[in-house]
């Protein structure tokens, strides 16, 4: 990249010719029509297909291509787990709810196993030349091949000591029931011949969840067994006495979506019962792996319970997933160069002092760029700080290892008002937050649980601070997590303000959340489900005034997913009106772009590379060429979905200071327009393609690991340093 002040992205392109067949979709064939979305499910695991193909991406080291693999297995798991096992349900309870893309749940679940089946053949091919690969570079993957007489005498020992004191070899037979397979659970089934009396016997093994997913074997050259490749090669240490004439490994995903019962009396009680039920939910996923035995398949259909799962069989690898392991192997030469973020030069000018910092001036830092410590230090000095006399606090996803807890319990205990939001619908983090919510309560924060019905999604601290003889708010507002692990992958904005204004909406927020208290009015903060979605509306509507007026007319936005049917159509209405809309839409995207008298005029890239992006941005351009010092722009803790709409709490904060709102527009929004190297592009059809090749390629997320902030860099270019600026010209996004 070049590193002259200005930077010229002219020849971007993000739209591609729509061919003839697809002129055929004019705006009165579709404008009513559920063909003028894309299925929601499929466009998941369109998002996932482009995860999958970085695993092939040669400009990526070896490690970090496994590494996606590895991530697009965990993503299928979760999608087939939840949203593929909410589809089973429907048909089970007879549902025929159409989706807004027209397809009952029958015609979706089906359209969903068909695509996840070519997905998984797609995993297994690139797995297969990645082991290749990796045997090249001197990390080898084995299975039932011979090693040398060393490394086969420690896989004896491992075996005998750290393996088969944990396995349980049970008999599959009328005297035996059948064991109940955990989720995500792999197994192995043994079919033997009795020496003593030529008795066909069949025994299952387990491999319970403490166990490795994979192995390291000691020695000079890398070398990596899975689990049960492990036990399969020491099955005459299991079963003396037999002779082994074959072996099955399968593996089962479970329903493990929670539903919340309006009449729940006791969400805490209610969660840890759910919790416990969600480990026993039906199986929509059984994984076959190799040869399997067809007596001993029939069996497991049987035994399981099958209905409207789905059964898939491979050659390969199943639990994709684990992979991750092999991934620390100690190569720093294969993995991406370590890169260590930011801490905000502006703080330490403040001698670290974030409060006196924020008392200056407005701060936004990006993550993973700039350090999440700055999030927690907030906390940390707030709770040492004895002129802090209350802190508020949501909490959504915080991870295991939380410094964000440490703080709010160390404030508690340091005789502080302490109020923290744990949200229990959290997925997957349902049990660590009842862990958090305990250890809160013990110390004497004020825990509560938010809404029966709706998630608090929302990601904001709010900090009261006496300053003389009257008191200030400081505020903390994420498009991410208190999480400090996503926060070094995950790209996030947090901005830190002591607006008055928005400090008392911040007030409103919290007494919504704790006390049902529905503010009638804010001065800043847009609420779902309250006004959020009514302010998007306003912004686009402006936008179509402005076209029709003959003003400049363009909307940018940054999300995760947009999934929402009536903003989709009001964005269709925009682009009918002559409103530019440039979207990047990371994951699930059911708008069709570019459909003449449609949606000729909004263009959808995503986003994938070393970090996943996260933050979510509303620009709306406000009668001047984007960007510009007039758009109105917005920061957002909710995606473009139903759900974040209507069925969340989630915040929508205003960007008004200067140096902040020209950051997250002329920095943040625009770079992601213009890179060249991550993007793929969505074309009418529903297909992606990745951008081809430019005279000018921009990989933002390089742009961002070489140059310091807007925001949070001070005075850092007293030195001289300059900058790159990214610009653009009009027509070329």
């Amino acid at each position: 990249m070049k590193t002259e002040d200005m930077l010229d992205f002219s020849e971007t392109p993000t739209r591609r010719d729509i061919t003839e067949e697809q002129e055929t979709m004019v705006a009165d064939d579709l404008a009513t029509q559920p063909a003028r979305f894309f299925n929601r499910e499929l466009s998941w695991l369109a998002f996932n297909e482009r995860v999958l193909a970085e695993a092939t991406n040669p400009n990526y080291p070896l490690l970090e291509r496994l590494r996606f693999l590895s991530i697009s297995g965990s993503n299928i798991d979760e999608f087939l787990m939840v949203r593929v096992a909410g589809l089973a349900g429907q048909v089970r309870r007879q549902i025929e709810e159409i989706s807004i893309d027209g397809l009952t749940p029958s015609q979706a679940i089906a359209s969903t196993h068909e695509k996840v089946i070519q997905l998984e053949q797609i995993q297994q091919e690139i797995w297969t030349g990645l082991k290749v690969q990796l045997a090249e570079a001197g990390i080898r993957v084995v299975g039932e091949e011979r090693l040398d007489a060393e490394r086969e005498a420690w896989l004896r020992r491992y075996f005998l000591e750290h393996v088969m004191p944990v396995i349980t070899p049970q008999a599959i037979d009328p005297a035996h029931p059948f064991p109940f397979v955990a989720n995500q659970g792999i197994g192995v089934l043994f079919a033997l011949t009795r020496q003593a009396d030529e008795a066909p016997v069949m025994e299952m093994v387990l491999i319970p969840g403490p166990l490795p997913r994979f192995v390291r074997i000691p020695g000079e050259e890398a070398a990596w067994i899975s689990i049960e490749d492990l036990i399969c090669r020491n099955a005459d240490e299991l079963f003396p006495g037999f002779s082994v004439d074959g072996h099955g490994v399968f593996r089962i995903l479970r329903d493990s979506d929670i539903e919340i019962e309006e009449d729940a009396e006791d969400l805490v009680r209610y969660y840890r019962t759910a919790i416990q039920r969600r480990r026993r939910g039906l199986v929509i996923v059984l994984q076959l792996q190799g040869a399997f035995d067809p007596s001993a398949e029939d069996l497991l259909r049987n035994q399981l319970g099958l209905d409207k799962a789905l059964i898939m069989k491979t050659e390969g690898l199943i639990g994709i997933s684990g992979l991750s392991a092999i991934c620390d192997e100690d190569r720093p030469e294969l993995k991406f160069e370590p890169y260590s973020p930011r801490y905000p030069e502006r703080i330490l000018e403040h001698d670290g002092e974030i409060f006196a910092a924020i008392r200056e001036k407005d701060i936004v830092v990006q993550h993973p760029y700039e350090s999440f410590e700055v999030v927690i230090d907030f906390l940390r000095q707030a709770a040492r700080d004895p002129d802090v006399i209350a802190i508020k606090q949501t909490l959504y996803r915080a991870g295991k290892q939380s410094a964000i807890i440490s703080a709010l319990i160390y404030a508690a205990e340091q005789g502080k008002s302490v109020t923290a939001v744990v949200e229990l619908k959290a997925r997957f983090d349902e049990e660590q937050n009842l862990l958090w919510a305990s250890q809160l309560e013990r110390a004497g924060v004020q825990v509560i649980y938010g809404f029966v019905d709706w998630k608090t999604h929302a990601k904001t601290s709010m900090i009261v601070r006496r300053e003389g003889e009257s008191y200030r708010t400081y505020c903390h507002f994420g498009t991410g997590n208190y999480h400090p692990i996503t926060a070094r992958i995950y790209t996030d904005l947090s901005y830190f303000t002591a607006d008055p204004a928005i400090g008392r909406d911040v007030g409103r927020l919290f007494n919504f959340i704790t006390g049902y208290v529905e503010p009638k009015v804010t001065e800043c903060l847009s609420i779902s489900p309250i006004s959020l979605r009514s302010t998007i509306y306003e912004g686009i509507d402006g936008e179509i005034e402005n076209a029709r007026n003959g003003k400049p007319a363009a909307i940018w936005a940054k999300l995760n997913s947009l999934t929402d049917p009536d903003l989709i159509d009001r964005l269709y209405a925009a682009s009918q009106a002559g409103v530019d809309i440039d979207l990047v839409v990371r994951g699930i995207c059911c708008l069709r772009p570019g459909i003449e008298g449609l949606s000729e005029n909004i263009a959808v890239k995503s986003i994938i590379g070393r970090f996943l992006e996260h933050c979510r941005i509303w620009a709306f351009a406000n009668g001047e060429e984007l960007p510009n010092r007039k758009a109105k722009v917005y920061i957002t803790s909710a995606d473009a979905m139903s759900r974040n709409l209507d069925r969340r709490v989630e915040v929508m904060v205003p960007i008004a200071n200067k140096t902040v709102h020209d950051q997250v527009l002329d920095q943040v929004m625009l770079a992601n327009l213009l890179d060249t190297e991550q993007s793929w592009v969505l074309h009418p059809d529903g297909s992606y393609d990745r951008v081809g090749e430019v005279d000018n390629p921009f990989n933002l997320h390089r742009y961002f690991m070489t140059n310091p902030s807007l925001s949070g860099r001070g005075a850092s270019l007293a030195s001289g340093r300059k900058v790159p600026k990214l610009s653009l010209r009009r027509g070329n996004i």
